[in-house]
């Protein structure tokens, strides 16, 4: 049997750095992505909830993949989240991801109707049948299917390519079930980023999120510590990331990361429209509202 354990670490869920017309921002994705990868982040997330790839046309999702994967130049996997609202789009970016060098991809269960538990397995199956990387699902509230442990079990077993998932959800009771399935073979990968030690602390093999956007190096750090064993210094790092989080879910999530991200230089745009633009007026109020915990571009915890 193949270690399904593909990811470990930390993988910020990239934020799509694009124009008010939808059209990518090319060198300030690129920039992003540099910045990132300098504080030793295991890999990265496109085109999921932070990067609004529902939201996007399919070609921008496509280009924005090519640019991720040619900024990275295979030092660090990339994972593409192709889910859409018709399974059409979504196996037409299955086939390009795959094509295109992706190290896995992702979806949210189908979203909007009402599918049975026989439907969602039968949609991750078909993501499987039409791709040549291994696949996650993405479990998440905001996509209006819980993803049920006798679910991801079905899925899991639904295909070799079904590797594990991103689990957004507060319910780490079943996070740590979901880690015994097939004996501990299979890549759970935490999503809340208020609560990676708790994912961690149940089994969790890596975290993607939002706020990794912003702090890659205390991410990487509290990751470290919890691995070596220093549960306390971690704990604390995660207390200082929440002092930031907390404030950012005041200003909506997304938005707020985007309109941190433009003030430290790096022009990501505003979110897809109709999602708030956050000015610069709130921007430095947000500022304020963190009290000086780091230093966004050095990473220093005060």
């Amino acid at each position: 049997m193949e270690n399904n354990v593909i990811f470990k670490g930390i993988m910020p869920a990239l934020v799509s750095p694009v124009n008010d017309d939808g059209s990518l921002k090319r060198e300030s994705t690129v920039k992003l992505v540099k910045w990132l990868m300098q504080f030793g982040i295991n890999g990265l997330y496109i085109c999921g909830s932070t990067g609004e790839g529902l939201a996007l046309k399919k070609e921008t999702r496509m280009e924005l993949l090519e640019t991720v994967l040619d900024a990275v130049d295979g030092k660090i996997p990339v994972i593409s989240h192709i889910g859409a609202i018709d399974l059409a789009t979504t196996i037409e970016l299955t086939k390009h991801a795959s094509k295109a060098g992706a190290a896995a991809v992702s979806s949210i269960p189908p979203i909007y109707f009402n599918y049975g538990e026989d439907d969602i397995v039968n949609y991750y199956k078909a993501i499987c049948d039409n791709s040549t990387v291994p696949m996650l699902m993405y479990g998440i509230g905001s996509a209006g299917t819980k993803l049920s442990f006798s679910l991801v079990e079905r899925v899991m077993n639904c295909s070799p390519l079904a590797v594990g998932l991103k689990w957004t959800y507060p319910d780490y009771f079943t996070l740590g079930r979901i880690k015994q399935i097939n004996g501990g073979n299979i890549n759970v990968i935490n999503g809340p980023d208020e609560m990676l030690i708790c994912g961690l602390a149940m089994g969790a093999d890596a975290g993607i999120g939002t706020t990794y956007n912003l702090m890659p190096k205390l991410f990487v750090d509290l990751f470290n510590k919890f691995q070596s064993g220093n549960v306390e210094e971690a704990r604390f790092i995660q207390h200082k990331i929440d002092v930031v989080i907390n404030v950012l879910i005041n200003h909506n999530v997304i938005p707020a990361t985007k309109a941190i991200l433009n003030w430290m230089g790096f022009d990501v745009g505003n979110c897809v429209k109709p999602l708030k633009v956050v000015d610069k007026e709130e921007t430095k109020q947000m500022l304020k509202e963190m009290n000086n915990v780091i230093d966004f571009n050095n990473q220093i915890i005060n």
